[in-house]
């Protein structure tokens, strides 16, 4: 067989002789070119790096095959030129048919433009292909970033702007030559990256200097003066590591006192932060209208912050098992147990689960005492999982809070079930007082309440919304005492009732979420506490009061407080005179 193949072969090629050399001459060509434009790139090379965490590609197997495929392809060409007469005129059977050579020509395409990132020069000229441009720099880059110590425990708060770029040079400086600099150098080191941001008042030691360079930074940033934002005479002391971040100063609201609101034969003065006109007047109207009744009684029903993590078992089976054991009556102790060594005072209430598949949410309901709660109930939780993790090894959680606690959002359950401090307030108005405080008259305003307040809200889809307008004496209270405002869309949920009785005015408000404390958040700051002290709730509570005592009034005198700007504005609305009152009293005059 040898003997045959070895003669065909040889002949083959003296045949086709001219063929290969030309493709010979080209090919080395080809070479040298390649060569020399490689030399002549060489400069520009990068300086190896001193040590790779990962191997080096194999860059002679590659320029290998770039010449053989190459190679093969200036082969093919230059036989397809020579023998393009016989080819041509050669019919489909013939060994001379064009068709394998363009499966060849094909083959060898696909290399070149599906590989056209692989250089075709070697192993240094990749550099410099166009396809690769930009990542010898950017290798260097990894590299010298993967020889920085990282500090894994970020500051989550801190801030960089997007067109900000890292200093590839950053000093470091110590709190006494931070210190000696001046506002202006530091601003230029915050810029700089020099100083974190929020480093400030770390290194500073000085609260209102930390502020005074982050408003010479930003208005270098936004080339904005921001002296119309004020900034002085503040104790950011208070606020440093628990209200606010990257504080640039503070933003002043209007605040009103409206009363007294008489509540549970106590006379209570109710301060109103708000830039709403009429709001305050109409506020202090309706509670004018309750004293002349002879006040408003008040209730706390509930009392219990909500928490609802969502956890998830291997099945929907496993869920149902969970939910079981935490609702028996007999695991009831060994829960409480754990909720409650994480506080000393709250304390668990109720655990109840909904299955959905094989997610299981438990709401935790928590006694907080005059805390709003929420750092506390979500401790507990914590504690309480890690339990049922020993109980169920394969119980997974995946969100310490799964949205059916419902916190910031309106929720039927909180509607239903209620969250913080369910509230209902009552009063009784004689119609003498209707007739010549609030100008309108009983029947009028009961029907006007349920056209209102009753169709129109449910006409409405509305979900807890069964009011004139709760959320507006709310959200003035909650920036006044220094709750928590966004809170406001659950605290907010109210249902207004007006009831004519024997002739007189029997009005009440039904709230079912609350969400209010007198210790904690934004409670601490100076103006925030002075109101809480204007209510007479200013704190944790004090003997002979009951621990809660002090935020179940704030509770309290909030639901008072928007059952009497319902009152005034119900009354408006019923003798057509909002719109006038608001162009009488809200409007600027020139």
């Amino acid at each position: 067989m040898l003997s045959q193949v070895i003669p065909a072969a040889t002949e083959m090629v003296l045949e086709n002789i001219l063929t290969i050399g030309l493709a010979s001459s080209i090919f080395l060509f080809f070479c040298i070119f390649t060569r020399i434009v490689s030399a002549s790139g060489s400069d520009e090379v990068p300086q190896k790096l001193s040590k790779r965490s990962e191997p080096l590609p194999r860059w002679e197997i590659l320029s290998v095959l770039n010449y053989f495929v190459v190679g093969i392809f200036l082969t093919s060409f230059c036989f397809v030129v020579f023998n393009f007469k016989s080819i041509s005129g050669s019919d489909e059977n013939s060994e001379n048919s064009l068709f394998p050579v363009l499966i060849i020509w094909c083959v060898c395409m696909a290399y070149f433009f599906g590989f056209f990132g692989i250089s075709y020069l070697d192993k240094n000229a990749i550099v410099h292909s166009p396809s690769s441009f930009g990542l010898s720099q950017l290798d260097a880059k990894l590299s010298i970033e993967r020889s920085k110590k990282i500090n894994p425990e970020r500051n989550l708060c801190s801030h960089r702007f997007a067109d900000e770029p890292p200093s590839s040079e950053t000093k470091r400086l110590s709190d006494e030559d931070v210190r000696s600099m001046s506002n202006e150098d530091l601003a230029e080191s915050v810029r700089n990256g020099s100083i974190k941001d929020h480093q400030l008042e770390t290194k500073l030691g000085d609260y209102d200097r930390a502020v005074a360079v982050r408003r010479l930074v930003f208005e270098n940033k936004l080339d904005l003066s921001l002296e119309k934002i004020p900034h002085e005479n503040y104790d950011y002391g208070k606020v440093y590591g628990a209200n606010c971040e990257t504080v640039c100063g503070y933003i002043p609201i209007p605040m009103g006192i409206v009363g007294p609101l008489v509540i549970n034969n106590q006379e209570v003065f109710v301060p109103m932060a708000t830039t709403e006109g009429c709001l305050v007047a109409s506020t202090n109207r309706g509670c004018k209208a309750i004293a002349q009744g002879g006040g408003c009684r008040a209730v706390v029903l509930k009392d219990g912050i909500t928490r609802a993590p969502c956890l998830r078992m291997p099945d929907a089976i496993g869920a149902c098992s969970v939910k079981v054991w935490v609702e028996s009556e007999e695991n009831r102790g060994k829960i409480k147990r754990a909720f409650e060594s994480t506080t000393s005072f709250g304390k668990l209430n109720s655990v109840s689960g909904t299955v959905a598949g094989r997610n299981i949410y438990l709401r935790f309901v928590c006694f907080a005492g005059d805390a709003m709660g929420m750092n506390m109930v979500s401790k507990g939780c914590l504690a309480v999982v890690d339990m049922l993790r020993e109980i169920f090894p394969e119980i997974e959680l995946i969100a310490i809070s799964g949205n059916m606690c419902t916190d910031k959002k309106p929720a039927a359950i909180n509607w239903i079930e209620g969250r913080g401090k369910s509230v209902v307030c009552e009063a009784r108005i004689p119609a003498h007082f209707v007739e010549t405080t609030l100008k309108t008259n009983v029947h009028t305003l009961v029907e006007t309440n349920i056209q209102k307040n009753f169709i129109g809200s449910a006409m409405a889809g509305s979900l807890g919304g069964f009011n004139a307008h709760a959320s507006n004496i709310v959200t003035a209270i909650f920036l006044a005492t220094g709750q928590d405002p966004a809170q406001n869309v659950e605290s907010s949920m109210c249902m207004t009732i007006m009831e004519e009785v024997e002739g007189d005015l029997l009005v009440s408000v039904n709230m079912p979420c609350i969400e209010v404390g007198t210790i904690g958040g934004g409670t601490s700051l100076p103006a925030q506490a002075a109101c809480l002290d204007i209510i007479g709730c200013k704190g944790a509570s004090k003997r002979p009061l009951e621990t809660g005592d002090n935020a179940k009034k704030l509770a309290m005198v909030v639901a008072g407080a928007v059952m009497a700007g319902e009152l005034s504005l119900m009354a408006a609305l019923a003798s057509n005179q909002l719109v006038k009152a608001h162009m009488q009293h809200n409007r600027k005059k020139n």
